[in-house]
């Protein structure tokens, strides 16, 4: 039987339900949001006259919002929903958000689509008090949306150009440099690159001035860091392979097969991810090249697994759980002082980087 309504012309309300139970609004209210305080004689009438009436409870959304706080945290991004699990750096990422969520007692909403207009749509539903943004791919049009919503959001990422905009980044370039030098100093001078994606028009070899127009502000950045470096000490960057990837194990595997097949190999791979040296990884041990007595290969991130790789990787380590704390502190506390802050990068030293071969 359908929900009967007052009137048949809108849902059944509070108001109606108390006044079939013979009880005021406040008594009613307190059967479903304080129980413990309300006799239970009472109790079973109010919940007798819900049930007659198909009424499930007053609307939590209306209540939240009433209340002008509802104690959650969009997270958003224009990536794929699997995004969250799938990529390393966002499930560190998401681990630290989750902590400091758990620490406050707040909850989180994850917001994602497949297309613009979905995105859109749940970035203007999601019931939040504001948004983390994970500016990986489409990420001025995941900023203009949070903006839209006039909630507090803070970006993971330094790419907008707007100042007024929060955000939390690393210096990418100053991290990329420390990777190259790295390298130089045990002696490599032969070297390749596998980028991170440059624009959404998919994967191969690439050149230096592309990556120079690429619409991810982390690409261009990182590849300025490394090239820096290799010019400090006259490696000419010109003839150094560049590789795009969509940062999968496809387009990694594919960008070794292009790089090994050429006449003169590198000793040393600059991989902008850690979830590409990864990948990396698994590709030379496969062709029986190692690492690091043949080639060389640091990432960056810091995700555990490189951690436990074999062998272990050498990489750009970012605070990602301060990335974490700080935004979450942001957008609960409303803080607008926080501006754009650029953490310090650390390099750790595994067992994927070693003296050159040659």
């Amino acid at each position: 039987m359908a929900p009967l309504t007052s009137g048949k012309t809108r849902p059944v309300r509070l108001a109606d339900i108390a006044k079939a139970a013979g009880v005021s609004h406040g008594t009613a209210s307190n059967v479903f949001a304080r129980p413990e305080i309300v006799r239970e004689e009472v109790r079973e009438r109010v919940k007798a006259a819900a049930e007659a009436m198909g009424y499930g409870g007053p609307d939590p959304k209306g209540r939240l919002l009433r209340a002008g706080k509802v104690n959650a945290i969009g997270v958003a991004t224009a990536e794929p929903l699997s995004y969250f699990f799938d990529d390393p750096f966002a499930r560190v990422m998401m681990a630290s958000i989750s902590q400091a969520c758990d620490a406050t007692g707040a909850g989180i909403s994850l917001v994602s689509a497949a297309n613009n207009e979905q995105l859109a749509w749940n970035i203007q539903s999601a019931l939040v008090d504001g948004f983390i943004v994970f500016c990986i791919e489409g990420g001025s049009r995941l900023v203009e949306l949070a903006r839209e919503r006039k909630l507090p959001f803070v970006a993971l990422d330094l790419d907008s150009e707007d100042e007024a905009v929060a955000a939390i980044g690393v210096d990418n370039i100053a991290g990329a440099g420390l990777a190259a030098r790295h390298l130089t100093e045990l002696g490599h001078r032969r070297f390749a690159v596998l980028t991170l994606p440059c624009a959404d028009a998919g994967f191969g070899p690439t050149t230096q001035a592309q990556v120079e127009k690429a619409l991810y502000s982390g690409t261009r950045d990182r590849l300025r860091g490394y090239f820096a470096e290799l010019s400090r000490v006259d490696i000419d960057v010109s003839k150094v392979p560049i590789y795009e990837t969509l940062n999968d194990e496809k387009s990694v595997r594919a960008g070794l097969d292009h790089i090994f097949a050429g006449a003169e190999t590198p000793t040393a791979i600059l991989a902008m991810s850690d979830r590409i040296a990864l990948h990396a990884l698994d590709w030379l041990r496969q062709h029986d090249i190692t690492v690091p007595g043949d080639v060389s290969i640091v990432g960056f991130d810091g995700v555990p697994e490189g951690a436990v790789s074999k062998p272990p990787l050498t990489t750009i380590v970012q605070p990602i759980a301060e990335m974490g704390r700080l935004a979450v502190k942001a957008i609960l506390e409303n803080d607008d002082s926080l501006g754009r802050q650029s953490l310090p990068v650390e390099l750790v030293v595994r067992a994927s980087s070693g003296p050159s071969p040659a």
